[in-house]
């Protein structure tokens, strides 16, 4: 029999992949406003911590409109924790980079998020490994080589 988008096991697993996401997204709320930032502006904060990044691929990263990401940048950058500076491969681009301190914010945003690392820490490194791999496919993310 094969499967469809209605049967009990993929209702199932699509209602816990939600409750997932939600409660993420209560965390990553919680853990921002400990650091008096919005969600968004902790998620363009870690993003840059990964590398520094022009607004339109902050853009395209977050899903959202170029001009919601200048306003978030020009907020982080009045705190601190982000400054602008020119693309090294194209000075007409501007880069958006976290300064040290918005590098220690970051990470410390980081490390409060928890709510996945116990329940992960259950699972062994292959099951860990499998459900990354599984993730991915969804998403249509091809598996690093």
């Amino acid at each position: 029999m094969a499967s469809t988008r209605t049967d009990p096991l993929t209702l199932e697993v699509v209602e816990l992949i939600g409750t997932v996401v939600a409660r993420y997204h209560e965390e990553y709320e919680q853990a921002a406003a400990q650091h008096s930032l919005t969600g968004a502006q902790a998620r363009v904060l870690s993003l840059l911590a990964l590398e520094p990044l022009p607004m339109r691929r902050i853009a395209v990263s977050l899903r959202c409109e170029p001009s919601n990401v200048t306003g978030i940048v020009d907020r982080l950058e009045a705190r601190g924790l982000v400054e602008r500076r020119p693309d090294p491969a194209d000075r007409r681009v501007k880069l958006a980079a976290p300064t040290e301190e918005g590098r220690a914010t970051a990470r410390r945003l980081r490390d409060a998020l928890d709510f996945a690392r116990e329940p992960l820490a259950g699972l062994s490194v292959a099951e860990r490994a499998l459900l990354r791999d599984l993730l991915r496919r969804m998403l249509g993310e091809a598996a690093p080589l």
